[in-house]
C-alpha cells in the first residue's frame, strides 16, 4: 500500500537509527523492508517487528493510518525522552503491544485502555514509568499477557488486585518491582480463573497470604519472594494441584509446612517442581510426604528453624537437583536413601547439627554432584567412613567417579596419604577452584597440565613437593604456601601467569632468583615469598605493579639493594623484607602521593646510613622494625607525624581491611620483638602498634615527639647509642605495653610520669647511667625485677638493694627496729602520769622527816622500776615483730 508505505518513512524520520538497522527502508515494496510484516493477501502492514533496534528519537503519529496494524514491537530501544504516545490508543485493531526495555517516562496513558483488542501488554523494565491507578485496564476484554515490572505502582495501593480481577482471560502477570505495599483480602468473586503465572517478587506487600489465592485453581506459578507477607502458609494452598513453581522465600511466614506438604502429595500427579520458602520463622518437622513430591527439582528451606531429622523418604525426590536446607536447626543422621538423588548438583547442609557417619551408601551414585556443603556445632560429630580403595587410602572411590566437579573443597579433613599424578591430572582439567588446604598430603604435581578452567588454587599447609605448577595459565589466586615445593621460580612467569593477583609460596624450600617478569602480571596485588632459599637481588621493576598491596619476601638471602621502585607503589599496604643480607641505605617514599604503607619490616638487614625523614610521611604506619641493623644518626623530630599511632586511626578503609584480613592476614606472619621476647602475629597482625629501633648505632637523644604517638603498644630503642635523658612527658603514651631503652647511654633521673602507664607489662631500662630513686606506684609496682634498672649504679631504691639518701639504715630497717618513738612517749607519759597521781596523794607526807626518807627510797624504788617495765616491754615488742615476719 503507497499510502502506508509513505507512513512508515515519515516515521524513520523521526527516528534516530544508531546502527542503521532500518536502511532497508527503501524502495517501493514496504513489506521487504526489515521489521515490516504485511498480509499477504490484502498487502495492508500488520506487523512493526522492531525490537533491539537500538532505536532513538521522537516516535511520531505517522503509525496512526496504520489502522490494520496488530503486532507493534519497540522494545530494547532508547526512547529516554518519550512519554507513550497518547495515540497508541487509537491503534484499534492492535493485539500484541511490546516497549519493554526502552526509557519510556511518565505517566501511563489511560488511552491504552481503547485497545479492547489487545492480547499481549508488555510495560516492563520502564522504571520511569508510573500509574495513578489501573482504571484503563478494564476495557481490555481479551487481555492474557500483562507485564508492569519495575513500572511504580505505589500510587495504586491495593486496588491493583481488583483491577486485574476484571479479566478472566488473564493468564500470565508480572507485577514485580512495583512498589506494591497491600492488597485486598477479599474479592466479592475471582474472576481469575484463567491465571496460569502471578509474579509478586521485590515488592513490600505486608499481609497475610489472601484466601482468595485458594480460587487460583490454574496456577502454576507463584512468585511472592521478598516482601512482607506473614502468618502461616495455609493448608489450603495444598489444594493448588496444578502448582509447579511456588516461591516464597525472604517473607515472614511462621508455623509448619506439614499441613500443606500433606495436601499437595494426595493431589494426583502432583507437579510441583520447585518450592522455595527459605529466609522466613518456618519451624516444626520435616514430613514424611515430601517423598510423594515425584517432580520436585529444586527444594530450598534455609535460614528457617526446622528441626528434627530428614526423612527417609527425601531418597524418593528421583528428579531433585538442588537441595537447600542450611542454617536450620536439623539434627540426627543423614538418611542413606540420599545415595538414591542420582540427579542431585548442588547439596547444603551447613549450619545444622548432623551428626553420625556418611558411607559409600550416601555418595557413591551422586554423579552429578558440583557443590558438597557440610558443616556441623562443635559438639556434633560427623564422620567421613568411606573406602579407601583406588589410588589413596584417604580418597573414595564416590570421588574417583565424579566427572562434573567444577570445584572441591575438602580442607582441614585430616587427609594424610600420598595421591598420585594421575589423579590431579584429571582434578585439574575441569575444575575452576581446587582447596585441598590444611592437610597431611604428600604428592607430586603434574609437570605439564593444559588447565584453562583453574581459576583459584589452594594447595597450602600439605606436604606437596617437587616443581610448582606454574601451567595454571588463567588462575588468579594460587595458594602453596607451607608445603614442600622446591626448584625456582621460571623467568617467564609474568607471560604464563598473566592473570595472577594473588601468589603465596611462603614456607617451602624454593631457590634462585626472585624474576623480573613477575613485574608483567600488572593485576598482582598480593605476593608472599617469605621463609625459603632465594637469593641474589630483588628485581627493580615494581612501579609496574600499582595494585600490588603486599610483598613479603623476608627470611631468605637476598642481597643487594632495596629497589627505589618500591617507594613508588602507592597502594602497598605491607612491605617485609626481614632478615635477608640487603645493604645500602633505605629508599625514600615518594610523598607527592599519600602512601598508605602500613607494615614496614626491614629488620635483621645490613641497611645503613641514617633514617630518612621521608618516612614521616607514611602517616597511617603501625608497625615500623628497622632493627639490628646498621643505621646513624638521630630519630627524626618527625616521628610525631604518625597520626595513626598518635590517634589510633587507620589509613585503610573498611573494604581495604577487609580484603587483607580475608586473602591475606590469614596466610601471613609477622615477628615482632615485644615483651622481651618475639611475637609471631597473623590473624592479629593489623592489631600491632609497633616501634622497633633497636640494635643500631643511632645516637642523640629521643624527640620529645614520640611521646605524642598515644596509641604505640610497643617502643623498643635498646641496644644504640642514644644520650640525654629519658623525656619527661613518657607518660603520654598511656598505652604502652612493652617499654625497652637498656644498653644506651641515657642519664639522669627516671621521669616519675612513667607511674602512670598503667598498661605496662614489660620495662627494661638497664645498662644505662641513669640515677636517681626509681619511681613507684600504680604499674611500677608489679615491675619490681631489679634486673630491669640493673647496670645504672647512680639508681637507688626498690626493687633495687641500693637505698637513697634519707633511707633507714640497711642495718636497723624501720620494721625491725623495735619499740617506735610514738610508743616510747606513750609509755613515758603513762610513766609520769603514774607520777604525778602519786605525789598528789603522798606529798604532805613527804613534809615529815619519818616519813620523807622512806619517800625517798620508794621514788627510787619505783624509777628503777618503770625503767625496767619501759625496757621490757621494748624487748616484746621487738619479739613479736620478729614473729611476724
Amino acid at each position: 500500500m503507497e499510502t502506508e508505505r509513505k507512513e512508515l518513512l515519515d516515521f524513520k524520520e523521526g527516528l534516530i537509527d544508531h546502527y542503521g538497522r532500518l536502511s532497508s527502508w527503501v524502495g517501493l515494496d514496504c513489506c521487504k523492508w526489515q521489521g515490516v510484516r504485511c498480509n499477504n493477501r490484502t498487502g495492508h502492514v500488520t506487523g512493526l517487528h522492531l525490537g533491539s533496534y537500538s532505536l532513538g528519537g521522537k516516535i511520531k503519529p505517522s503509525l496512526l493510518p496504520l489502522q490494520h496494524l496488530t503486532f507493534l514491537n519497540l522494545s530494547d530501544n532508547s526512547f529516554c525522552e518519550n512519554e507513550i504516545p497518547k495515540f497508541f490508543g487509537m491503534l484499534n485493531n492492535l493485539r500484541y503491544l511490546d516497549l519493554s526495555h526502552s526509557c519510556f517516562a511518565g505517566e501511563i496513558p489511560p488511552q491504552l485502555g481503547n485497545l479492547s483488542a489487545l492480547k499481549i501488554l508488555d510495560l516492563s523494565w520502564n522504571s520511569g514509568l508510573h500509574a495513578k491507578n489501573l482504571l484503563w485496564l478494564s476495557s481490555f476484554s481479551s487481555l492474557e499477557y500483562l507485564d508492569l515490572e519495575t513500572v511504580n505502582l505505589f500510587d495504586v495501593g491495593g486496588y491493583w488486585s481488583k483491577a486485574v480481577n476484571m479479566h478472566p482471560s488473564l493468564v500470565s502477570l508480572y507485577l514485580n518491582d512495583c512498589g506494591l505495599t497491600s492488597l485486598d483480602l477479599t474479592l466479592p468473586s475471582v474472576n481469575l480463573t484463567s491465571l496460569e503465572l502471578l509474579i509478586l517478587l521485590d515488592n513490600s506487600i505486608t499481609s497475610p497470604i489472601p484466601p482468595w489465592f485458594s480460587n487460583l485453581t490454574n496456577l502454576e506459578v507463584l512468585d511472592l519472594q521478598s516482601n512482607n507477607f506473614y502468618g502461616t502458609i495455609p493448608g489450603w494452598f495444598g489444594n493448588l494441584c496444578k502448582l509447579r513453581i511456588l516461591r516464597a522465600n525472604s517473607n515472614r511466614l511462621h508455623g509448619g509446612i506439614v499441613q500443606f506438604l500433606d495436601r499437595f502429595s494426595a493431589c494426583q500427579n502432583n507437579s510441583l517442581e520447585i518450592l522455595y520458602l527459605g529466609g522466613n520463622d518456618l519451624e516444626g518437622s520435616l514430613p514424611a510426604s515430601l517423598g510423594a513430591l515425584k517432580n520436585l527439582q529444586e527444594f530450598d528451606l534455609n535460614t528457617n528453624f526446622f528441626w528434627g531429622s530428614i526423612p527417609a523418604s527425601i531418597g524418593n525426590l528421583s528428579s531433585l537437583r538442588f537441595l537447600e536446607l542450611s542454617d536450620n536447626n536439623l539434627n540426627g543422621t543423614i538418611p542413606e536413601s540420599f545415595g538414591k538423588l542420582a540427579e542431585l548438583s548442588i547439596l547444603s547442609l551447613v549450619g545444622n547439627q548432623m551428626e553420625g557417619v556418611l558411607t559409600e551408601t550416601h555418595l557413591a551414585n551422586l554423579t552429578k554432584l558440583d557443590s558438597l556443603r557440610l558443616t556441623t556445632y562443635p559438639n556434633r560429630s560427623l564422620i567421613f567412613n568411606v573406602k579407601y580403595d583406588w589410588v589413596g587410602p584417604s580418597f573414595p572411590v564416590w570421588l574417583q567417579i565424579q566427572s562434573n566437579l567444577f570445584y572441591v573443597i575438602i580442607s582441614n579433613a585430616g587427609i594424610s596419604d600420598t595421591i598420585e599424578e594421575e589423579w590431579f591430572a584429571r582434578l585439574f582439567s575441569r575444575c575452576w577452584q581446587i582447596d585441598l588446604s590444611n592437610n597431611t598430603i604428600k604428592a607430586k604435581l603434574p609437570t605439564q597440565l593444559y588447565s584453562t578452567n583453574l581459576d583459584i588454587v589452594d594447595l597450602s599447609r600439605n606436604r606437596f613437593e617437587g616443581q610448582i605448577p606454574f601451567w595454571l595459565t588463567n588462575a588468579t589466586q594460587l595458594y602453596l604456601q607451607r608445603n614442600l615445593f622446591s626448584g625456582t621460580i621460571p623467568e617467564n612467569i609474568g607471560e604464563q601467569m598473566p592473570q595472577l593477583e594473588t601468589l603465596f609460596l611462603s614456607r617451602n624450600q624454593i631457590s634462585g632468583r626472585l624474576p623480573s617478569s613477575i613485574c608483567k602480571m600488572k593485576g598482582l596485588k598480593f605476593l608472599s615469598v617469605g621463609h625459603n632459599r632465594f637469593s641474589g637481588e630483588l628485581p627493580n621493576c615494581w612501579s609496574n605493579l600499582q595494585s600490588l598491596k603486599v610483598l613479603d619476601a623476608s627470611n631468605n638471602s637476598l642481597s643487594g639493594k632495596i629497589p627505589s621502585s618500591l617507594s613508588s607503589l602507592h597502594n602497598l599496604v605491607l612491605l617485609i623484607l626481614s632478615n635477608n643480607n640487603l645493604r645500602g641505605n633505605i629508599p625514600y617514599p615518594n610523598c607527592r602521593q599519600v602512601p598508605r604503607l602500613y607494615v614496614l619490616q626491614l629488620r635483621s638487614n645490613l641497611l645503613e646510613g641514617n633514617i630518612p625523614e621521608q618516612l614521616c610521611c607514611l602517616s597511617g604506619i603501625h608497625d615500623l622494625d628497622l632493627s639490628d641493623n646498621n643505621l646513624i644518626g638521630s630519630i627524626p623530630k618527625c616521628f610525631q607525624n604518625f597520626t595513626a599511632l598518635k590517634y589510633g586511626n587507620s589509613s585503610l578503609d573498611y573494604e581495604e581491611l577487609f580484603d587483607l584480613q580475608d586473602s591475606t592476614i590469614n596466610e601471613l606472619t609477622l615477628l615482632v620483638g615485644t615483651k622481651g621476647r618475639e611475637l609471631e602475629y597473623s590473624r592479629t597482625l593489623l592489631q600491632v602498634k609497633n616501634i622497633d629501633l633497636s640494635k643500631n648505632n643511632l645516637t642523640d637523644e629521643i624527640p620529645d615527639g614520640i611521646c605524642s604517638l598515644a596509641f604505640l603498644d610497643t617502643l623498643n630503642l635498646s641496644r644504640n647509642h642514644f644520650s640525654g635523658s629519658i623525656p619527661k612527658n613518657i607518660g603520654d603514651l598511656r598505652w604502652l605495653e612493652s617499654l625497652d631503652l637498656s644498653y644506651n647511654n641515657f642519664s639522669g633521673p627516671i621521669p616519675p610520669s612513667l607511674s602512670s602507664l598503667t598498661s605496662l607489662g614489660h620495662l627494661k631500662l638497664s645498662y644505662n647511667n641513669l640515677s636517681g630513686r626509681i619511681p613507684t606506684g600504680n604499674q611500677l609496682q608489679t615491675l619490681n625485677d631489679s634486673s630491669n634498672y640493673e647496670g645504672n649504679p647512680l639508681l637507688c631504691g626498690v626493687p633495687l638493694l641500693t637505698k637513697c639518701a634519707g633511707d633507714d639504715s640497711p642495718s636497723t630497717p624501720s620494721s625491725h627496729r623495735g619499740v617506735s618513738k610514738d610508743k616510747l612517749w606513750l609509755y613515758f607519759s603513762i610513766a609520769m602520769g603514774f607520777a604525778v597521781g602519786f605525789w598528789s596523794v603522798c606529798g604532805t607526807l613527804v613534809l615529815k622527816q619519818s616519813w620523807r626518807h622512806a619517800y625517798y627510797r620508794y621514788v627510787d624504788d619505783l624509777k628503777e622500776r618503770m625503767l625496767l617495765w619501759i625496757a621490757l616491754a621494748a624487748r616484746s615488742r621487738r619479739m613479736n615483730d620478729r614473729g611476724n615476719n
